[in-house]
Parts: C-alpha cells; structure tokens; sequence
C-alpha cells in the first residue's frame, strides 16, 4: 500500500508544476489542466498515461480523504484506460466521483474529456484506511480546494524533472527527491506511476501507453523505486521495488501500449 498525498503537493513539488486544478463540485471533484509539450511521451506528440494516472490518484483521493476521515486512506488499486492516443495540446477535464464508500474501503472512478468534451480515458482508484488507527488525517484537509494558480509549470521534460531515468531497456529507475514526496514522507504513487510506463515506455520507443493498471503493496520510503518491465505484444509486467530498503516488493503493475 502507498501512503496516498494527505494534501495537496506544495509549492514545489514537482506535480505542482503539472498544473492540476481541483474544486468541489457537489459531490464531485473536478480538475482540469492544459497540455504542453513537456507532457508528452518520449518521441510523440501525446500527453503521458502517467499523467493521467497522476490526476486520477489526486482527485480520487480527496474523494478518499473525505470517505474515510479522520482515518488515513492508502490507495490499494488504480488503472487508466485511453479509449485512444491523449491529445497533445489543448485542456483535459476530469471528473472523479465516489463508486462505493464504505467504513474501511472507498473506490472511485474519474473520467477523462477534452476541451470538446470528447471522451480521453476513464480510471478506477480504490482505497483503504490505513492499518494503524492511530494516523488520522489533519482537520479540514477534506475541504481542500485548489482553484488558485498551481505557480510554476514544467520547463523540462516530466521525466527530467521527475529524475526518472531509463538504466537500461526494461528498467526505469526513480531517485528519491524532497520535492517528490507525499505528506507520509515516501515517494509519491503518482510518480511511481511515471517510473512503471518508463520501464515499459524503453522497449517500444516512440510508442504510448492505452492502459495502465496498479496495485500498491507499500510504500517507497528509502528509494530509489526501480521498475523492472517484461513486455510482449504490447503487453507489459512490471514490477517496482524500494532498492534502499532491500529491494522489497513496492508495486505490481500491467500496461499496454497503442498499435503504432
């Protein structure tokens, strides 16, 4: 299980300059960011699965926050399906709403649109109170509500700037930063995220991801997070391990890329 983002990232980190903004809607969160170029997938002109993925952990587990207070919640599932390539410019909308809220689970679906209202991707992001009693969330984090300017966006590459880099064909190794944390102080899923699609990204360059499909074992805490990816006719298995914390078991993951 990972510790999800108690809150929003703060003024320098690194998924702040994302650009994602999120606002209460009901009883739905909803987001909307624009696209630039530092979004895209090496060597194309499409937005990253990953991104979405990151989006989709963000506002489902504020939905999550607010299910399970004043326990922590710890997501244990999320998946992205593209129903085609992400586009490469223009503005992505999201909307995550609660599918089933109960005492120690919560499970949500967001979905995805352009600025045409044309369907991008849809998500699913269960959670589960953390283990502990103990760790309750700090009041008011429920109404969180992030309509001011994110600041800063991404002047390099996600992956640059996510320190993500690509050790070998197959395996993608994420550095441990400050700025790349969650409040729990362990690497933040979203960016393991980036880390599963770059192992499976660096044996088919060029290509993107369709689809990508999580489950979280435990947290990253020492880092770095290495993704080892096997991947045949376009079917990706990824595994993610904590190398610092003896190379443990943090993350399971498929994926499958576009037909190019």
């Amino acid at each position: 299980m990972t510790d999800l983002d108690a809150d929003r990232p703060p003024s320098g980190h690194i998924l702040q300059e994302l650009g994602f903004a999120l606002a209460r809607a009901g009883d739905e969160m909803r987001g909307s960011a624009l696209v630039t170029p530092q979004m895209w997938a090496p060597g194309t002109t499409r937005l990253r699965t990953s991104i979405l993925a990151t989006w989709s952990d963000h506002a489902a587990g504020l939905l999550a926050v607010e299910g399970l207070a004043p326990r922590v919640p710890v997501t244990l599932e999320l998946d992205v399906h593209a129903y085609q390539q992400p586009p490469g410019e223009g503005g992505i909308h999201a909307v995550a709403r609660t599918v089933k809220a109960g005492r120690s689970i919560v499970v949500c679906s967001v979905d995805f649109t352009d600025d045409h209202g044309m369907p991008v991707a849809l998500s699913t992001a269960s959670f589960m109170a953390a283990p502990d009693p103990g760790l309750t969330m700090p009041p008011g984090v429920a109404l969180l509500d992030s309509r001011d300017d994110p600041g800063e966006r991404l002047q390099v590459p996600f992956a640059e700037r996510a320190r993500c880099e690509r050790r070998e064909p197959g395996v993608a190794v994420l550095h441990r930063s400050d700025d790349g944390l969650n409040s729990a102080q362990t690497v933040n899923g979203g960016l393991v995220a980036l880390a599963v699609e770059e192992a499976a990204l660096s044996v088919a360059p060029g290509a993107t991801l369709s689809s990508i499909a999580m489950r979280y074992l435990r947290p990253v805490r020492v880092g770095p997070a290495v993704a080892s990816a096997a991947v045949h006719a376009g079917l990706g298995r990824v595994e993610v391990r904590d190398a610092g914390s003896d190379d443990r078991l943090a993350v399971v993951a498929t994926t499958r890329a576009f037909d190019r």
